[in-house]
């Protein structure tokens, strides 16, 4: 990298407090904009009621408000009624791609566990069996060699290996 393409710190610094600076103020041309809109939509649909009026009138405002508010209830009804039906259309499609991917199923870890205690885990703790699967066989005896260890004779070993070398050397 050559020094030319390298920034400044100070430089840096700048143009990020610009950036924060624009952004700052289109938020607020942003907050701006929905108030006048929030105003405009108000005075298209929302009349100034006229409470200064007559009972006749007043009992005709509440008709036309209550005939608005209706109408707006069955809108935010369907809207909801739209949204669960889609909310369960797309859970049915998230098991639809689970069953056709195939859920993979985790390596089994090795467990140590006892005949008694996997019968005891099937059958439940009330059965007491014991497998013991070692009683019925039979007792065998291992014949141990006896190897002399005791430290012997020297010459027995030389005259032993003597008489080996003696059926290499036959003439």
């Amino acid at each position: 990298m050559s020094d030319a393409k390298k920034m400044t710190s100070s430089r840096r610094h700048h143009l990020k407090s610009l950036m924060l600076q624009i952004a700052a103020d289109l938020i607020e041309q942003e907050n701006k904009d929905l108030i006048v809109a929030k105003e405009t939509y108000m005075s298209e649909n929302c009349p100034t009621p006229d409470l200064a009026g007559d009972q006749a009138i007043l009992m005709e405002l509440c008709k036309k408000l209550s005939q608005i508010i209706d109408k707006i209830d069955e809108e935010r009804y369907d809207f909801e009624s739209k949204v669960s039906k889609s909310n369960t259309e797309i859970d049915d499609l998230k098991i639809k791609v689970v069953e056709l991917t195939g859920v993979k199923k985790p390596a089994l870890k090795k467990v140590r566990m006892s005949a008694d205690a996997m019968l005891q885990a099937l059958l439940g703790g009330k059965h007491k069996v014991t497998m013991d699967l070692r009683a019925n066989l039979k007792q065998v005896k291992k014949e141990v060699k006896e190897e002399s260890t005791e430290a012997g004779d020297w010459r027995k070993n030389i005259e032993d290996k003597a008489d080996r070398k003696k059926m290499f050397e036959t003439t």
